[in-house]
């Protein structure tokens, strides 16, 4: 099976703002497990933005767009050295893919990427895809990097999609509400519009709005996603071997009849 894996910000740092090395390398460990499986993955990954803010003091102001080309400058090379790091304790290879909104667009750059990413996963090499931030930084930007995930899916022929958060799914009401439960399965063309929560992470571009609308949008090509918790321990073994036991939603695949 080949699936695309998810990590926001908010999964990979601390409250504090620091990455969450201990949560990185328990994911990588899951990665590890499920390729030694058999199944092909691709993860895309946030974190870039948040581990250079952490690594240099900066004495006069930047405007966002300055702020967001020199931290994610920095934090891409700790980032992906970390990754480097923990999958080669596994034995395992992996490389780095920069990408920009453009480069989804049909034509040239487009097949050279999926091509890239094909050639990659057949010599057992993990894909690591984050947006190129030093670079886009216009409106051609990803909303976030759901959008960016769910284009990834499509791209590769996925399987699976699966978005982690800091929440176990989406609810049916405000997830901090004690009567509020957890929809376990959305069926193709259910809308679940009343129920999304609009309000963001800290850490991160995204929130609940633009994992539904990417879920939809996925769902629609006939790939299966699941948004659950990406701190929950062991959460990618359990969604793929004893789904029953971990709290998520799952947006069911579309089938050709």
């Amino acid at each position: 099976m080949r699936i695309v894996i998810k990590v926001g910000s908010n999964v990979l740092t601390r409250p504090d703002g620091h990455l969450n090395i201990t949560r990185v390398s328990a994911i990588v460990d899951q990665i590890a497990w499920l390729k030694q499986q058999g199944h092909e993955l691709i993860l895309v990954s946030s974190g870039a933005v948040a581990c250079g803010r952490r690594e240099l003091q900066v004495n006069h102001d930047l405007d966002t767009v300055e702020q967001r080309q020199l931290f994610s400058a920095l934090g891409q090379v700790k980032l992906i050295g970390l990754y480097y790091d923990l999958f080669r304790e596994h034995g395992m290879h992996m490389g780095q893919i920069l990408t920009m909104k453009e480069n989804f667009e049909p034509g040239e750059q487009y097949d050279n990427q999926q091509a890239c990413m094909r050639v990659m996963l057949e010599n057992d090499v993990i894909p690591i895809v984050n947006e190129n931030d030093t670079v886009s930084v216009t409106e051609l930007m990803f909303t976030d990097n759901d959008e960016l995930s769910g284009l990834i899916a499509r791209m590769m022929g996925a399987d699976m999609l699966i978005l982690l958060s800091n929440i176990d799914g989406i609810y049916d009401g405000n997830p901090a509400d004690p009567q509020s439960r957890i929809i376990p399965e959305v069926a193709p063309g259910r809308d679940l519009s009343e129920y999304i929560q609009t309000t963001k992470s800290s850490a991160g571009r995204g929130g609940m709005v633009s994992k539904y609308t990417t879920a939809t949008r996925v769902q629609e090509a006939g790939i299966q996603v699941i948004i659950a918790n990406g701190s929950r321990e062991q959460v990618l073994i359990d969604l793929i071997t004893r789904p029953d036991t971990i709290p998520h939603t799952i947006f069911s695949a579309i089938t050709n009849p």
